[in-house]
């Protein structure tokens, strides 16, 4: 089963390789007490702090992802979906456009944050391109915390440099469901709404 698959239905996913589990990653500093970026704080906040780092995700670039995510975005420049004319244009290859990257960064954030997180805003640069046969490894650590809105610092990294570097900013409303942490007990619509037979 997929990690976004997993998240829809509500089970437990641990960041590491897409497609396979890795290990659960808790934040805070040694004694503060804080399992997991979904824990209250004694202040009433959730537990997203400056200074959290995310799980690492790798993302293997194949020519199958680079040209499903042109086409799924419409983009239909050469260069990402035609080898041959791509080397004609001086690219050795096929590469990512930058709409997949943003879709794959945008994932990276929510699969982090679970699935009560709303991405308010995503500023990516490019740089180094991604090649089919490569892996692409994001990071990320939380730049600030304002409120239920948390800002991220990512990076995604490939054997040529970077690839994506920018900031995302996410609302995480608290407490949440964080992918591999325990599940907050959320009551259903009639449990919510007082439902008398």
């Amino acid at each position: 089963m997929s990690a976004m698959k997993a998240v829809k239905a509500g089970k437990a996913v641990k960041a590491g390789k897409a497609g396979e589990a890795g290990k659960a990653v808790k934040t805070g500093k040694a004694g503060e007490g804080v399992e997991d970026v979904g824990a209250q704080r004694e202040d009433g906040g959730g537990g997203v702090r400056a200074g959290d780092e995310l799980a690492p995700l790798e993302i293997p670039i194949t020519r199958t992802l680079i040209v499903a995510g042109a086409v799924a975005s419409r983009d239909y420049q050469d260069v990402h979906h035609d080898a041959v004319l791509a080397r004609e244009k001086g690219s050795p290859d096929v590469f990512m456009n930058i709409l997949t990257t943003n879709g794959l960064v945008g994932r990276y954030i929510t699969d982090h944050f679970g699935p009560s997180a709303r991405l308010r805003s995503v500023r990516i640069r490019l740089g180094a391109p991604n090649y089919p046969g490569d892996t692409m490894t994001l990071t990320g650590t939380v730049a600030a915390v304002e409120g239920e809105v948390a800002e991220v610092r990512v990076t995604g990294t490939n054997g040529l440099g970077n690839h994506v570097t920018g900031t995302v900013k996410v609302a995480v409303p608290g407490p949440f469901e964080r992918p591999g942490a325990a599940r907050a007990e959320v009551p259903g619509p009639s449990e919510a709404a007082g439902a008398e037979s």
